[in-house]
């Protein structure tokens, strides 16, 4: 896209229901749960879910994803040897041990090593206090508001909880990373490390991998305090779910029923477009270009509600030619709160040559103002 100070204009679409489902919500064991669309970021059904409750590993979420944006996940390291002295599930750490981030992401996210968890925290912080407060920084910026991350491996500690809801975004947002995406899906995995560093195999503790193969992810969790804890996720014809479920006996299936009730309550939400504007052009053959979209986004209406968003178009003050038919000039940018929903591309709909003997002139200045208080005003 072209560097030009954009104009951005906004369009809220307030969405009223136009389908109806008679399904209903299936029961589940769970204290707290959630059923969420990845896309939209719209509640397709829930529980208790703004309930702050402790969540155990489920927690390891948060560390990975902190430790895969850390960089250098390829670089070998010596484990610190404190760090590794936890209670709990464990990857098998031992001291002197050589590893890499990247394999500490899977020793947390397959066995979930709260050995893996500690050694992370203090590789990419230097120590767990202040990785804790990288966790809860980013927590606030997900707009996690029910949630206190009091240890990077979810065994139990004072103040450390989150909701289900809370926690579904925490999974959304960490399946847009995709090394964590590609590592949470594997039921085994083949990772190096050891005194001198030699190969073993991982084995994943969320048995939905195998139980259901559009099961993609995400993380299981268990402590006495916390009970069983369980964020999955599933695609279905082109759609994203993810479940949380905190406290369930009987998680797997819950996890199936939800999934089960959810896709079949989906519908297609054809999205209605406003007339967009044009773009004044500046030394070219004509004075302006007409934008289009070129794949208008579908989304999803579930159990009859179409998702709310936020509509923005983003497009230039003005464009220089020559200006190629088809070429990307601006944005269309879909949100719901703090959910990007999408960021689709608003192209040329013609091409527009040089003209090398019109200067910028005072019309031209003019055109632009004026196509900018046009915008503004009429997408308000």
């Amino acid at each position: 896209m072209r560097k030009l100070a954009a104009v951005t204009a906004a369009v809220t679409v307030l969405c009223m229901p136009v389908l109806r489902v008679s399904a209903d919500v299936p029961e589940v064991s769970a204290k707290a749960f959630v059923l969420l669309d990845a896309q939209s970021g719209q509640v397709v059904c829930g529980d208790h879910a703004e309930e702050k409750r402790p969540m155990a590993s489920t927690t390891k979420i948060m560390t990975v994803l902190l430790t895969l944006e850390s960089g250098e996940l390829d670089r070998p390291f010596t484990v610190d040897s404190e760090a590794i002295r936890t209670e709990g599930s464990s990857m098998g750490l031992q001291e002197g041990d050589t590893v890499t981030k990247r394999a500490l992401c899977a020793g947390m996210l397959l066995p979930s090593g709260n050995d893996a968890a500690n050694a992370a925290a203090v590789a990419v912080a230097g120590e767990q206090s202040a990785f804790l407060d990288m966790m809860n920084r980013r927590a606030a910026e997900l707009g996690m508001t029910h949630t206190c991350f009091a240890s990077p491996s979810g065994l139990d500690a004072e103040g450390h909880g989150a909701s289900a809801h809370d926690m579904a975004l925490l999974a959304r947002a960490a399946l847009r990373n995709d090394d964590f995406a590609e590592i949470c899906k594997k039921q085994h995995m083949r990772v190096c490390f050891g005194n001198p560093p030699y190969l073993r195999t991982l084995t994943n503790t969320n048995k939905l991998l195998a139980m259901d193969d559009t099961v993609i992810g995400v993380k299981t969790g268990f402590t006495d305090a916390a009970g069983r804890c369980l964020v999955s996720a599933a695609e279905r014809d082109g759609r994203r779910l993810i479940c949380v479920t905190l406290f369930d006996r009987n998680d797997w299936a819950d996890h199936e029923a939800l999934y089960d009730y959810g896709f079949a309550s989906a519908q297609p939400y054809p999205m209605p477009l406003p007339e967009l504007p044009a773009v004044p052009v500046e030394g070219g053959d004509a004075d302006s270009v007409q934008v289009y979209l070129k794949e208008p986004p579908v989304l999803t209406a579930w159990r009859g509600v179409p998702p709310a968003y936020e509509m923005t178009v983003l497009l230039p003050p003005f464009l220089t030619a020559p200006v190629r038919k088809g070429e990307p000039v601006g944005t269309l940018l879909l949100t719901n709160g703090r959910t990007v929903i999408a960021e689709l591309p608003l192209c040329a709909n013609v091409e527009i040559m040089q003209n090398d003997q019109e200067p910028i002139s005072q019309n031209m200045i003019l055109r632009i103002i004026h196509a900018f208080f046009n915008v503004f005003f009429n997408y308000r």
